[in-house]
């Protein structure tokens, strides 16, 4: 008994510093040196299976030594999933990946791929694995997490870069000769109430704010349409925040709201209107009511509006959408929309570094939907197209003075 608990001492002094070939040979050298019965006493006092002391007196006999570092003989220990199965690797990457590498009826093509599911669908073929095996072999095929990209952009125009180009030389020039240069859109139309919002912000451990679970329109509260117009001269955006439908009268409203509030005192000396925007929606370049409402507010301006519209299929790149839209969206991130007035504050509160300032009002007109413009109409409107695609560039200048618009 003294002898096992000198062991059991011992034991519990050296084994913290061994590995685990040496543990092995240090218990089966105190269990050779005790003679008969060494193995059991060995055993019990310090824990160790009798398998594994009587590898090690193997060990002990064996006459080659281990190259330094290793802890097993060549060959010892259990053999990787891969070299006991073959078939592991291609069965997984036909799971993974069925259009390149396997078969196209594949069980996950149209399933979450999840490392539990993987699992259990390489179980059904066979396999003996866990899913946390499953990640490690993943990362062995140069798999690894990844979120959607946004890289295509619809149809390719032919004309695309040269459109760019060609709003690029525009803009330049007006700005060069400071005249006031806007670029328009609507941003993502919000459901005003206590819904989701994405986004984290800092809140008291384990006290998010509660929220529906469900978003689905609250008809007394509505929708948050926001129509934005942003000063690429002066880095200022202008928000409208309407309770209607986006049409061209509302988006109109707004630039004129824009004009009224800081554009006229901002550009005293404008000559000219320069706007960009995209090729579709309420600002689109075939909505004829678009044309209309521009030909009233170059009546009340007495300045042309000179319009350049974004080729299709490129709708993020109008400077709005990231010199605007997307500060506005990181100002409220998880933050519900409960109402229009928390929308209109949200927005006129977002700021960037680079001095970005944006003013915000509420829109409570009505915009009716299916307006018709007449082609008696359209006929009537001062509209001079560019010889290059006329119908993305075209300038719209009054057709009476600025003194007749303000007596009529």
């Amino acid at each position: 008994m003294a002898h096992d608990e000198s062991l059991q001492e011992r034991w519990e002094a050296m084994a913290p510093h061994l590995d685990e070939r040496g543990r092995r040979l240090f218990i089966a050298s105190e269990a050779q040196s005790a003679g008969y019965g060494g193995i059991v006493n060995a055993s019990r006092a310090t824990g160790v299976a009798r398998s594994t002391i009587g590898r090690g007196l193997k060990d002990l006999a064996a006459s080659a030594a281990l190259a330094p570092g290793k802890v097993r003989r060549p060959g010892g220990g259990r053999k990787s999933l891969t070299s006991a199965s073959p078939q592991l690797l291609a069965d997984l990457n036909s799971l993974v990946d069925p259009d390149a590498r396997g078969d196209p009826m594949s069980p996950l093509r149209w399933t979450a791929k999840s490392l539990r599911r993987l699992a259990r669908e390489l179980r059904e073929r066979g396999h003996k694995i866990s899913h946390t095996v499953v990640g490690e072999l993943l990362k062995q095929l140069n798999f690894s997490l990844q979120a959607n990209s946004k890289t295509r952009e619809g149809g390719d125009c032919p004309d695309r870069d040269a459109q760019f180009s060609h709003i690029n030389a525009s803009v330049k020039s007006a700005l060069a000769e400071n005249q006031p240069v806007i670029s328009v859109d609507t941003k993502k139309k919000e459901l005003v109430g206590d819904f989701k919002n994405n986004g984290r912000e800092w809140r008291p451990k384990g006290c998010p704010e509660e929220v529906r679970v469900h978003d689905f329109l609250i008809k007394e509260l509505g929708r948050a349409v926001p129509y934005g117009v942003y000063d690429l001269a002066a880095n200022a955006g202008w928000v409208s925040v309407g309770v209607d439908h986006d049409t061209a009268a509302f988006a109109v409203q707004t630039i004129r709201r824009w004009w009224q509030e800081v554009g006229c005192a901002r550009h005293p000396q404008a000559t000219r209107l320069v706007i960009t925007a995209d090729g579709g929606g309420s600002n689109g370049s075939r909505v004829r009511l678009w044309k209309r409402e521009l030909q009233m507010l170059a009546n009340e301006l007495g300045i042309p509006i000179q319009v350049h519209h974004l080729p299709p299929g490129t709708s993020k790149w109008n400077k709005i959408e990231h010199r605007l839209f997307s500060f506005i969206t990181q100002n409220w991130r998880a933050k519900p929309l409960v109402s229009y007035r928390v929308i209109v504050d949200l927005i006129a509160a977002t700021t960037t570094d680079t001095g970005l300032k944006v003013l915000c009002e509420l829109d409570e007109n009505c915009y009716p939907k299916g307006v018709a413009v007449s082609d008696a109409e359209m006929v009537a409107l001062n509209i001079q197209r560019d010889s290059f695609h006329g119908e993305w560039n075209y300038t719209i200048s009054p057709t009476k003075g600025p003194e007749e618009a303000v007596i009529s």
